[in-house]
């Protein structure tokens, strides 16, 4: 395979402009997978972004063309072994949440409960819940609830519904509402990386790396 041109410039890899995920991609595509599992270059992109730095890639970059380890510079057999390897390393996480590959460890949510439910109906991955909710900041500001002001009995209003356990909500709520049985209610506390992350959430005012609280009550389970 002939080595492609250099798609960037020393000072255009530095600029802010250009993100990791750029560079990333371009790694993934054209180096061969020797050469990104000795960089730790392997897997998705959204993961490997999230553990190197923005100067590894560049000193990866100008590996790449120094030493001219693009794809093609390895055994089939090689190749195939590598492929298969970072495919099960990648399935793993999908099947925890489809939407986004995470990173396994402790619980980043606490859950306080303010009323006990039935303990016995316990939602599986896949069931449609209905809960109330209110969520805040860290600052006590609401950002969102189903719960109308004023309305005791909520009859103005709906409970939120949907599938849990597949990805269709932050994952600090599948986690939860898993450990909750009908009718419980509880405080949630649920760190960034279980919530909208470093991206947050604009259109709910929801900024960048924000701790969220929510007040849950799982009213129904099909």
């Amino acid at each position: 395979m002939a080595a492609p041109a250099r798609p960037w410039s020393p000072e255009e890899l530095r600029s802010d402009a250009l993100p990791k995920r750029e560079i990333i991609r371009f790694l993934q595509e054209q180096a061969a997978h020797e050469f990104l599992a000795q960089h730790k270059l392997l897997g998705q992109i959204k993961n490997v972004a999230k553990t190197a730095s923005k100067d590894q890639l560049i000193a990866a970059y100008d590996q790449l063309f120094e030493t001219q380890s693009f794809k093609g510079t390895e055994s089939a057999e090689h190749v195939t072994e590598e492929v298969k390897n970072v495919k099960l390393d990648e399935d793993k996480p999908k099947e925890a949440k489809p939407e986004e590959a995470i990173s396994e460890g402790p619980p980043r949510y606490t859950k306080s409960i303010l009323k006990k439910g039935d303990k016995v109906n316990f939602p599986k991955k896949g069931d449609v819940v209905h809960c109330w909710y209110t969520g805040k900041l860290q600052d006590g500001t609401v950002f969102d609830t189903n719960i109308q002001a004023g309305s005791k009995k909520k009859k103005a209003s709906k409970p939120l519904s949907f599938k849990v356990g597949v990805g269709k909500v932050i994952r600090g709520w599948d986690e939860a509402l898993l450990t909750m049985s009908k009718g419980e209610k509880a405080q949630l506390e649920i760190e960034p990386e279980w919530a909208y992350g470093k991206k947050g959430q604009p259109d709910a005012k929801i900024p960048p790396n924000a701790k969220l609280f929510f007040e849950v009550e799982l009213v129904d389970i099909e």
